[in-house]
């Protein structure tokens, strides 16, 4: 059944959330927390090993409670059992959206189209435990009788931003393997890749639904030449593995089809790190940790699926850009882990969160008539507080920014993770509070009076700037698990109230269609196609100079 279309400005509870916003739009958080001194606990969510504050938002309990309404004058509840069950709700594509059924227990029940999808998706996890622990062990050898030292994944979006992500954020938990990713086209991004890699030890992960996608077999096949300069053709079968569904393609590549590994059309790209797009972070981290990962997406899906909004973690959060994105019109959110292994993180979300909510479109085909999406971006704390932390503080714009951190660092170094999280707890205050006039006379105690009038309005500053805390036990597989599912189901919700379809993305396929056109012209004496007088002189330039 197809999800409900509403316009969600056409309902009471828009009408009476806009109502409310120009009551309280100007409250300092300050005065929230001097009004209530209980804030902090009644709006921390506690639930497993996850510590998530949300007090310091700028919201009240009535902002929560008409935000609640929203959700359930736009149907959620009904949203979320399709999107847990089956139906089709990429309804632009006719898919089910189910990236949630590849972390499901085995005796769960998933039907697309009248078939139960867990056995399959058991049978392709066994496949991966067998091929990763063939690997990882030594028993899986290259052509020559060589154990495998490096995995190189050769893919582009989902299937490099995912794993790639995933592999540098557990890198506490990595085997012996080396783990490479090569995703550009630009071919100097494989070379330098491959430079300093033995042919004779390298495996070879080629991951492309279609085997069709132009940067990942333009890098497949220059590399496949690269191996076969120095090994024999039936050398590939052992070295290159591939996550497909095109098993003709893939075979007349050379590769075995006892090595190609299933993917399902109701598994979108940017949300499949959990199926066998995910063989490199196995082969990394094992598979055991691969599990671990799994399992935690697995209690936050559960946790979202049965917990009531007021203790809803990724509900309320993506509430929270719903009132900060169309009320307020905060065009961006930042996302700051306090922890280096988690440095592409933010780069993660932004093709999970900009691709799914990118759309201008509703679910009925209308031109929508409000905003959408938001722009996602971050660096680790404390790198980002040398950054551009100035702009969050004292610019011109509102940037609602989530905080991650971990109560215990990975290594017990205790010295270092205590000024770590000092900064985080310090800029999440100072964010909030600013700095009065007072507080930077007192600064300046010791300055003439010309001095501090000059210095007073660069040193003071409002802050009421909204922060959300998320305090996790430890950076574990699971752990990160659960967090990535958090933010999957977060995209899903505000999906679902701006009624768009979060899981199409035809706005990119433009771009590869005509960049099809220009590699033509590029390869012919004249030119064959239409082009506009910029881009035929930008054409004509390149060809003229290259």
């Amino acid at each position: 059944m197809a999800l409900q279309s509403t316009n969600p400005t056409t309902t009471k509870a828009w009408s009476n959330i806009q109502a409310h916003f120009s009551e309280i739009k100007d409250v300092h958080l300050k005065e929230l927390f001097k009004t209530n001194p209980k804030r902090a606990e009644e709006l921390t969510v506690i639930w497993d090993d996850f510590y998530v504050d949300f007090s310091k938002n700028r919201i009240t309990d009535k902002t929560l409670e008409l935000l609640f309404e929203l959700a359930n004058e736009l149907n959620l509840k009904d949203a979320i059992s399709k999107y847990f069950e089956g139906d089709i709700i990429n309804k632009s594509e006719g898919r089910a959206v189910l990236h949630t059924a590849l972390r499901e227990t085995k005796d769960a029940q998933v039907f697309v189209n009248g078939e139960n999808v867990i056995p399959g998706v058991f049978q392709v996890k066994e496949k991966i435990k067998n091929f990763t622990d063939a690997v990882v062990s030594g028993s899986h050898k290259g052509f020559s009788g060589h154990q495998i030292t490096d995995i190189v994944n050769i893919g582009i979006g989902g299937s490099d931003l995912g794993p790639a992500m995933v592999v540098d954020s557990l890198q506490f938990y990595k085997n012996h393997l080396n783990t490479h990713f090569v995703s550009n086209v630009d071919g100097d991004h494989y070379q330098e890749i491959v430079k300093n890699l033995n042919p004779e030890t390298t495996l070879f992960v080629i991951v492309s639904k279609t085997f069709t996608t132009q940067e990942t077999l333009s890098n497949a096949k220059s590399i496949r030449e690269w191996f076969l300069q120095s090994q024999p053709k039936e050398a590939v079968a052992n070295h290159f593995v591939a996550v497909s569904t095109n098993v003709e393609s893939v075979k007349n590549f050379g590769i075995a089809e006892s090595n190609i590994f299933p993917m399902k059309d109701w598994v979108g790209g940017r949300f499949s790190l959990w199926s066998a797009v995910g063989l490199s972070i196995s082969l990394a981290i094992g598979y055991d940790n691969f599990e671990s990962l799994l399992t935690g997406a697995h209690k936050m899906d559960v946790h979202f699926k049965t917990s009531d909004f007021e203790k809803n973690i990724p509900v309320i959060s993506a509430l929270l850009t719903i009132w900060y994105n169309n009320f307020f019109e905060a065009e961006s959110e930042a996302v700051i882990p306090y922890t280096q292994y988690l440095n592409q993180f933010a780069t993660y979300l932004q093709q999970g969160i900009m691709e799914s909510n990118g759309k201008s479109v509703d679910r009925n085909g209308n031109e929508v008539n409000y905003q959408t999406g938001t722009l996602i971006w971050g660096e680790p704390g404390t790198n980002s507080q040398h950054a551009f932390f100035q702009l969050i503080h004292q610019g011109t714009k509102l940037i609602p920014t989530d905080f991650i951190g971990f109560v215990k660092s990975l290594h017990g170094n205790k010295d270092h993770h205590d000024k770590l999280m000092s900064n985080y707890f310090a800029q999440t205050e100072a964010l909030m509070n600013g700095k009065t006039e007072a507080e930077v006379l007192e600064e300046l105690a010791d300055a003439t009076n010309d001095q501090k009038q000059m210095l007073l309005p660069f040193k003071k500053f409002e802050g009421n700037k909204p922060t959300t805390s998320i305090l996790i036990q430890q950076l574990t597989p699971e752990s990160l698990g659960k967090l990535i599912a958090m933010y999957e189901h977060k995209i899903f919700v505000q999906g679902i109230i701006w009624n768009i379809f979060s899981y199409d993305q035809f706005g990119v396929e433009l771009g590869k269609k005509l960049a099809k056109n220009i590699l033509e012209d590029l390869h012919s004496t004249e030119i064959k196609n239409q082009h506009d007088s910029s881009t035929q002189n930008l054409i004509n330039f390149y060809k003229n100079h290259n």
